[in-house]
């Protein structure tokens, strides 16, 4: 049997220009919660321990390394944490590690930048953190929160070389207007 070697969906170095930083970041164990009809507030109640409950539409959840995101109806992501004992007698669990990547951007301006490949008013005052939103990020399917350090992206792994090079021709071309002014 062969002995199978866990790898990053991409090995960049983190990517700096125009002061925003793009990077590849690890969530660790990624399970999708879909609770059974009914089981909203019993998914809710075995989730505490935890520090969480099941997140309402476009929000996102953390207690310590532990989170949890909304990914569309009646379905979330746990991230970084173990589905607690009973979970799966409440709700389908799922993982769903090897499927997706996170990129992380950072920075004064990584709105602006977001703001030209995903059709969300991604500014403070309209994405604050705490927010969670299925969007597309040009032609490929993204699940984006913003955070304290400023946003996660998660995207299906086979297209995290193609975000990060869509990512990367925004921050140049930010990275040269920048230089002209």
């Amino acid at each position: 049997m062969p002995d199978l070697i866990a790898k990053p969906a991409l090995g960049h170095a983190p990517l700096t220009l125009a002061g925003i930083t793009l990077a590849e970041a690890e969530p660790g164990r990624i399970t999708s919660v879909a609770p059974f009809p009914g089981q909203g507030a019993a998914v809710s109640a075995v989730l505490a321990p935890l520090g969480l409950v099941f997140p309402g539409p476009n929000e996102s959840l953390s207690a310590g390394r532990a989170r949890i995101l909304w990914t569309g109806r009646d379905q979330a992501f746990l991230i970084s944490a173990e589905a607690p004992a009973g979970l799966s007698e409440l709700a389908a669990l799922t993982d769903q590690s090897d499927g997706w990547a996170c990129l992380t951007l950072t920075g004064a301006v990584a709105d602006q930048a977001l703001m030209r490949l995903v059709p969300v008013d991604l500014r403070d005052n309209a994405f604050p953190v705490g927010r969670c939103i299925r969007a597309p990020l040009n032609h490929m399917s993204l699940i984006l929160t913003r955070t304290e350090a400023g946003f996660e992206l998660y995207v299906f792994r086979s297209m995290a070389r193609t975000a990060w090079h869509e990512l990367e021709e925004v921050m140049t071309v930010l990275e040269a207007r920048a230089a002209l002014i």
